[in-house]
């Protein structure tokens, strides 16, 4: 079994529907790929073993106090001013929502409201998914426990409640951490911190 949790780590098999994920590995005795489904709490119990909060040595890009976004890796640092920096693991925007570039932190929101953009209801509406014109804040939003406003786009690091996502390409081009993760963020920075999007 430890061994096959490897694989599925190593290959990044893991899906981006919420509902089951689609993932395989090379069987060497067939010499045949073999797929099957993975439920989101396997997922999610792979993502949170993988993604994991820590303190790590930081010589990359940013002051100390500022946040740099790792898209490609699926990390966030927040720079400590010791060498260090806090990396968290997140979700990114998936293909052709993928972004770049240096925002600063415009507002902080504990259990924000969320008013979904009229595109992204028209295209949710094309993919036969119904969203709200607005949601109060609370557990059950997608943007989470908190948000991070950045400059003024619609763009935001935020909290969710689909751990299967973190480490995934599935947003509309925000960052998402889990909950604890964001909190925990959320607690470190300030308005005006600079947000490196690499």
């Amino acid at each position: 079994m430890r061994l096959f949790l490897v694989l599925l780590l190593g290959l990044g098999v893991l899906s981006t529907s919420p509902v089951v994920a689609q993932s395989g590995f090379f069987d060497p005795n067939t010499k045949k790929w073999v797929t099957y489904r993975l439920t989101p709490e396997a997922a999610s119990k792979i993502a949170r073993k993988k993604y994991k909060r820590k303190i790590v040595n930081y010589r990359g890009a940013g002051e100390p106090g500022t946040i740099v976004i790792d898209t490609k890796k699926r990390w966030l640092y927040f720079v400590r001013d010791d060498g260090t920096a806090i990396r968290y693991g997140i979700g990114v925007g998936k293909e052709g929502f993928t972004w770049r570039g240096t925002e600063k932190i415009t507002q902080k929101k504990k259990w924000p409201g969320w008013t979904p953009p009229a595109e992204m209801i028209v295209r949710e509406r094309k993919n036969g998914r119904k969203l709200p014109s607005y949601m109060p804040g609370g557990p059950e939003n997608p943007l989470g426990a908190r948000a991070l406003y950045l400059g003024n786009t619609l763009y935001r690091i935020h909290g969710t409640n689909e751990d299967w996502s973190i480490g995934r390409a599935v947003s509309s081009g925000c960052i998402r951490m889990w909950n604890e993760d964001v909190e925990h963020l959320y607690q470190q920075v300030k308005i005006g911190t600079t947000v490196k999007v690499r």
